[in-house]
């Protein structure tokens, strides 16, 4: 995330500086909505999942972001727009699926989320996967189901000593600094409605 942070940030800082340095030059280009491309960047990359921080405990969307195993959730979530509501002060339970997970889905499905006719379709898959709380997996066995961020409830199954939350067994847990990143080995669909 720092990375990705620190190259948005460089790129802004470039093109503000480009901007100044051309005051008497040709007049910038402006996208369709009008806005040119540095308040563009601006407008894109606003709220705390933008800001950097490197003394606090990373949160849900930072532990995401620096897993090389969640690279496909972290995109997605970056479509869906939803890096904000993950660095919420929560206490959020996120339950994030593998790269493999995805890529279990049928051929075509990531592709066909990713685009951006799809986004609220996305977001709701995503939201599916995040609960208020942070309660640890042998907490969860408590629960005979869970109330999701998109208004649906997942169902919880407990198998021996696993935890599974949509179907999806709990492999690993992660605290992070506003909850909880609970690691699962499949996307958990939301039931159609």
């Amino acid at each position: 995330m720092k990375s990705t942070i620190k190259l948005s940030m460089m790129g802004l800082v470039l093109s503000l500086a480009l901007n100044s340095s051309c005051k008497n030059g040709a007049q910038n280009d402006t996208t369709v909505s009008g806005q040119n491309d540095t308040e563009a960047i601006l407008e894109n990359n606003k709220g705390q999942a933008f800001i950097e921080d490197d003394e606090s405990t990373p949160n849900v969307l930072q532990i995401a972001i620096g897993s090389s195993d969640h690279s496909t959730l972290v995109a997605a979530v970056q479509a869906a727009e939803l890096e904000n509501a993950l660095v919420n002060a929560g206490p959020l339970m996120v339950f994030a699926p593998t790269n493999s997970a995805f890529d279990a889905l049928p051929e075509g499905t990531v592709e066909d989320l990713l685009k951006p006719e799809n986004k609220s379709a996305l977001a709701n898959i995503l939201k599916y996967h995040v609960t208020a709380g942070n309660y640890s997996k042998d907490f969860l066995k408590n629960f005979k189901k869970l109330g999701q961020a998109n208004d649906q409830n997942v169902p919880v199954e407990i198998k021996g000593d696993d935890v599974f939350v949509g179907g999806a067994k709990i492999i690993a847990s992660i605290p992070a600094g506003n909850g909880i990143v609970h690691v699962v080995d499949k996307v958990i669909l939301p039931p159609t409605q």
